[in-house]
């Protein structure tokens, strides 16, 4: 059965695994172990229960990810502009395979401590504030490859990092 969030909205989730893990030394951040697993696992773990899919957003050789059984989406825009990139590789998977799902909840695949209701917290927060996206926050900071988006979003984005060159979350 399809897990719901807040006011019955279907929501697709998508894992950012797609980044050059320089500031851990390069390689592949989610494959890193915490607790005898992968932190691409506890956060598979904590965002698959809050969504109806998972889509990975990884580049290079989508084989590395086979053992998960998901579907990957690689990046669009040549260059690793960042995690924008791998939100709009969601947004258009989304669009294209899963065309009634109007949500995607982003969520990076090292960051395994999700809170396990993320996903109507999120919802819930773009329903009071009227908006077409959300962004986590904690301890006053905001979190933003951590969010919600509307496909419908997608081709704006687009534009913003092929046309703009914009590359921060939080300046779009």
């Amino acid at each position: 059965m399809p897990s719901m969030t807040t006011e019955g909205t279907v929501t697709l989730g998508v894992v950012l695994a797609g980044g050059l893990g320089r500031r851990m030394g390069g390689g592949d951040k989610p494959t890193r172990v915490i607790g005898g697993r992968t932190m691409l696992e506890h956060v598979i773990e904590r965002l698959a229960p809050q969504c109806d899919g998972l889509v990975l957003n990884a580049n290079g050789d989508p084989a590395r990810f086979a053992r998960f059984g998901l579907p990957v989406a690689a990046d669009t825009i040549e260059s690793y502009p960042g995690p924008l990139a791998g939100i709009l590789a969601a947004l258009d998977w989304t669009a294209g395979n899963r065309p009634g799902v109007e949500w995607v909840v982003s969520a990076a695949g090292d960051c395994p401590f999700l809170p396990s209701d993320l996903v109507a917290r999120l919802q819930q927060a773009r329903i009071t504030e009227k908006a077409d996206l959300a962004v986590a926050a904690s301890g006053g900071q905001a979190h933003p490859v951590i969010g919600l988006w509307k496909v419908a979003l997608r081709d704006e984005l687009r534009h913003a990092l092929t046309n703009e060159g914009l590359r921060k979350i939080d300046r779009w």
